[in-house]
């Protein structure tokens, strides 16, 4: 049973199709899972195997194609007929003489789409270059176009169900904070609060379970906290060391993520005073979203709040989220960054997390939100600060 109604999933097909038109698309080759979960509303652990969705201008509905096995899932998540769930045998997977990009070919040659312009995802993270080769290879009639990003584009506008799920999954993650940072003590395994971390998230709240994220966590301590995407280390929490906390809550594949950092003991006076700014940077972005302003405004607002205490941060501050399979969250199309025009819209949704990075510690305190009609509005209510414990 899919999840959203029919006609939602309808309409996030025709906004693709009206890109496929204007970039000279016929038929849309999809391989990201989150594009394929979008459009059709599959929803497996079954990316590691080939599979695809095709959208074709003069069809109304999609066809998911995958192995036979999943296609039991497909029939149990997507809103299309069985008639569009198409299955390939065992024999094309891990094969040196078949391979499943053979078995898309035969779908599109059936459907007599193997002769108009095709696109496809050239940088999308299962789409290989052998998956290239063969479509090439059993398609020569075809024009290929990259059509990369055509459907993360479309998500950026969060429906109002979207919506929902993303706020339950702000909770989530406000529930799993407090109990991580709850859990850091001293002389207590790095790996044991990581333990609560999970068990929070899968657990939700009373009124909504949690889902699987599509990444572990970032929990770097001590020295490991200069390096943003590292995971916990087989060792124990100390008094004098740091620890960032990146995480997410997760409610049917939507994300919240949110950070904190937390220090046991007293933090030295130069980190209190940074995380003061970090605070004061976040909120002067926050402050600076609503419709109409461009991710490089946003950006602009921080930038300004950091430079009058002298500090430089050269990397982006956010980018937008919502579905997510492994290995992200982000949706890959803008970034809040100098030179990013792109415009906000109202729905859109983004993680902005400001980081700073220093040889002795670190400071990483973000905010999940939705561009709201007059402002930021944030996913999760969680105190921004430095988390200090003695």
């Amino acid at each position: 049973m899919a999840l959203f109604e029919r006609a939602e999933y309808l309409q996030r097909v025709a906004k693709t199709k009206a890109r496929m038109e204007k970039a000279g698309i016929d038929v849309l080759l999809v391989t990201s899972p989150a594009n394929m979960y979008y459009l059709t509303g599959y929803d497996g652990w079954s990316f590691y195997v080939h599979q695809m969705v095709i959208l074709a201008l003069d069809a109304e509905e999609p066809i998911w194609a995958g192995r036979d096995m999943d296609a039991i899932g497909a029939d149990f998540t997507v809103f299309m007929k069985k008639e569009n769930i198409r299955g390939y045998t065992d024999g094309y997977v891990a094969s040196a003489t078949q391979h499943p990009m053979q078995f898309m070919a035969e779908i599109l040659n059936e459907k007599g789409w193997d002769r108009g312009s095709l696109g496809v995802e050239m940088d999308a993270y299962y789409f290989t270059a052998r998956c290239y080769e063969e479509l090439r290879r059993h398609l020569p009639n075809a024009t290929f176009k990259d059509a990369d990003l055509l459907v993360n584009w479309v998500r950026m506008v969060k429906s109002p169900q979207e919506l929902t799920f993303m706020a339950e999954a702000g909770k989530i993650a406000e529930k799993t904070m407090q109990a991580t940072i709850d859990a850091i003590e001293p002389g207590v395994r790095q790996c044991d609060p990581m333990a609560t971390l999970y068990e929070t998230q899968i657990r939700g709240t009373q009124d909504f379970p949690g889902d699987y994220t599509c990444k572990p966590p970032n929990a770097p301590t001590g020295k490991w906290a200069k390096a943003p995407h590292l995971a916990w280390a087989d060792d124990v929490h100390r008094v004098g060391e740091v620890t960032n906390l990146e995480l997410g809550g997760c409610r049917y594949r939507y994300h919240a993520p949110l950070s904190r950092t937390v220090y046991l003991g007293d933090p030295p006076d130069d980190m209190k005073d940074t995380a003061k700014v970090v605070v004061e940077g976040l909120n002067a972005a926050l402050d600076a979203v609503k419709p109409g302003v461009t991710c490089e405004d946003v950006e602009a607002a921080w930038s300004r709040v950091i430079a009058k205490y002298g500090i430089v941060k050269e990397s982006r501050i956010g980018y937008p989220v919502g579905i997510g399979y492994p290995p992200t969250w982000g949706e890959l199309t803008v970034s809040l960054r100098p030179g990013d025009k792109t415009v906000l819209e109202e729905n859109m949704t983004l993680h902005c997390i400001p980081a700073i990075w220093k040889d002795e510690w670190s400071i990483v305190i973000s905010e999940s939100f939705r561009v709201g009609e007059n402002g930021a509005e944030t996913f999760a209510d969680f105190p921004r600060q430095l988390f200090h414990k003695s």
